[in-house]
């Protein structure tokens, strides 16, 4: 959540932020503002709402010329989203911008106003702002004056920070909150993350928490709040700024979905070695898999639907026992793992919060850690002990698409290795299972092709505002990951059941206002689902079934039906999703939705 960028060279650099600015987009804002120097002072132009709304005001700025300068993109925590509250925020010399939350704002404001200071905003971040600028006044050192103020600061925070007197130069600072600085020649960035510098530079450093960074346009050196430097070799990023555009889509949404046959070949590819399934032993070495006893999987929101998928094919192919956690409640009580216990991190960014948070707590009971992630560098694949890349390239859309669907295939991988190693698989089964999951990108580039399909039955159910989804087991998981599309980007209420539950009280929910998807793909499982999807057919709610081949001759009583095309139940839900994603865009285009943007949500889910 938020979203920040800093440039200090030779370019003259208003149009540089608010361009870096849309690059951030997705990450969540329902403000925006820059801060630069100009003939000797720090010019401030702030406008909630978007992006757009902070460019009317600076049509007479743009030009300017400056070459020191940061940008924000504010996710409203502490009063609402209006010009006052949005970011940078000022003091007499000093103006920055936050990412995060500073717990102890009150008793530092109440402070602050004792010495004089006067606060414009209703935001934590203006704290921050006049405690560096009341030490600023009394040592004179900028640097020294941020240090002091973040040994009084509690809470967690990324903080981009110039000061009036130090017009070319400027000081991020690291805790817990992201932050990358970018290398250029004679210019250098700062960043939330890669695409708002990957059309200057492919070369980077990622601060890494409790590091402070001083950025000149010839230089970049970093200390911590010690002063101690801190040296560390830079990165490189693989992929090209093209991949950040979205390439004559509409939406970066849909331009995603239409990747994910690509970006399972980059994600399975590299693990395959003469026909099996094998993982890097630096990456994911053989007796992690052979020694797990027992699994507990940490994530949140897709991530943790990816984790459901994880969980029954583990237990299906392995017969461990696989404990699914949303990652903010295991953060709320005392964690009952030990050192002889698996834990499986997965998320795309690499930075949620929760997780984050929930991995070190596994980490403090001697927990082996795996991670799967899609950031190379990011928090969460530095505190793993193992990590599994994703390999999908940036995603942009607010919705996953093709990053969930990648961390189902290594999920997939991950079950398929594991049944191998520990003896339960033969290297015939194992062989045969891996050219069935090579499969996958042509499977589901087959279904991507049937588009029109999809969005003509988008047409059918969007003007609908309660939907349900049913399945079981597998499709259960898959059904989760089906309502949440639906309803982060389209804003109809939608629920999605065990089917079996449905008879327990929901189904008094079910009439012909209310539609039901379900999903008959688990070939043990299908007549019972039609037992259901009866249920609430007797109840006059139109059905879409979307099913595997062998289920389509028992459905012939549903409005509408997908037919999937034919794998192995195990790797259905890998099918199933696109046109659940498919329909749920195609409504939300109908209803006119802000698509990659949806109200209220970000990203990247940095604060609690």
């Amino acid at each position: 959540m938020c979203g920040i960028v800093g440039y200090v060279g030779r370019r003259s650099c208003a149009g540089l932020l608010v361009d870096a600015l849309k690059t951030l987009e997705y990450r969540g804002y329902d403000s925006a503002g820059v801060a630069f120097f100009h003939d000797g002072i720090i010019e401030t132009v702030k406008a909630a709402g978007r992006i757009q709304n902070l460019e009317s005001k600076m049509e007479s700025r743009i030009d300017v010329e400056t070459h020191c300068g940061i940008g924000h993109t504010r996710w409203a925590t502490h009063g609402g989203p209006t010009d006052e509250n949005a970011h940078p925020h000022s003091s007499e010399h000093i103006s920055l911008l936050h990412n995060g939350i500073i717990e102890n704002y009150q008793e530092l404001k109440a402070f602050l106003i004792e010495k004089g200071y006067t606060f414009l905003s209703q935001t934590d971040t203006e704290t921050a702002a006049h405690l560096m600028d009341y030490y600023y006044k009394e040592t004179g050192d900028f640097l020294e004056a941020v240090i002091r103020a973040l040994h009084e600061i509690r809470g967690t925070y990324a903080f981009g920070i110039i000061c009036k007197d130090e017009p070319g130069k400027i000081i991020c600072v690291r805790q817990e909150n992201p932050l990358l600085l970018g290398l250029g020649e004679g210019e250098n960035f700062m960043a939330s993350d890669i695409p708002a510098f990957i059309k200057y530079t492919k070369k980077y450093l990622v601060m890494e928490p409790g590091e402070i960074a001083i950025l000149e346009a010839d230089r970049v050196s970093l200390v911590d709040f010690d002063k101690n430097p801190i040296e560390k070799e830079p990165l490189v990023v693989t992929w090209d700024y093209e991949a950040a555009e979205k390439g004559g889509y509409p939406h970066f949404m849909l331009k995603e979905i239409h990747e994910t046959p690509s970006c399972l070949r980059a994600t399975m590819s590299p693990r395959v070695q003469d026909g099996l399934v094998r993982f890097d032993e630096k990456e994911l070495p053989d007796h992690l898999l052979r020694d797990a006893r027992s699994i507990t999987i940490l994530a949140c929101g897709s991530a943790m639907h990816a984790g459901m998928v994880t969980k029954y094919g583990i237990e299906k192919l392995c017969r461990v026992k696989v404990d699914v956690e949303v990652a903010s409640e295991f953060r709320g009580r005392p964690p009952l793992l030990t050192k002889d216990d698996l834990v499986i991190v997965i998320s795309q960014s690499g930075e949620t919060l929760d997780t984050l948070a929930a991995l070190k707590m596994a980490r403090a009971c001697g927990a082996k850690i795996l991670s799967i992630v899609n950031v190379v560098g990011s928090s969460i694949a530095r505190e793993s002990d193992y990590v599994v890349y994703t390999w999908t390239g940036p995603e942009i859309a607010v919705a996953t698409t093709k990053a969930y669907s990648a961390q189902i295939a290594i999920s997939y991988m991950i079950a398929a290795r594991m049944a191998f190693v520990k003896g339960l698989m033969s290297e015939e089964a194992l062989r045969d299972f891996t050219a069935e999951l090579m499969m996958l990108p042509e499977l589901v580039a087959s279904l991507v092709e049937r588009e029109s399909e999809f969005r003509a039955l988008a047409e059918q159910y969007c003007k609908y505002e309660d939907l349900f989804f049913l399945g079981r087991c597998l499709d259960y998981a898959a059904s989760l990951e089906g309502s949440l599309k639906l309803k982060e980007i389209s804003y109809i209420h939608s629920e999605a059941y065990a089917a079996g539950e449905l008879k327990h009280g929901t189904i008094s929910l079910i009439t012909d206002d209310v539609p039901v998807i379900g999903l008959v793909t688990q070939t043990p499982l299908m007549e019972k689902m039609v037992s259901n999807l009866r249920e609430v057919t007797a109840r006059n709610a139109r059905v879409m079934a979307i099913c595997a081949p062998q289920a389509k001759d028992l459905l012939e009583f549903v409005d509408d039906l997908v037919v999937l095309p034919a794998a192995r139940d195990e790797l259905m839900p890998s099918l199933s999703v696109i046109p659940l994603q498919l329909i749920s865009y195609h409504i939300a285009a109908l209803r006119g939705c802000d698509i990659d943007k949806p109200r209220n949500l970000a990203k990247s889910v940095t604060v609690e």
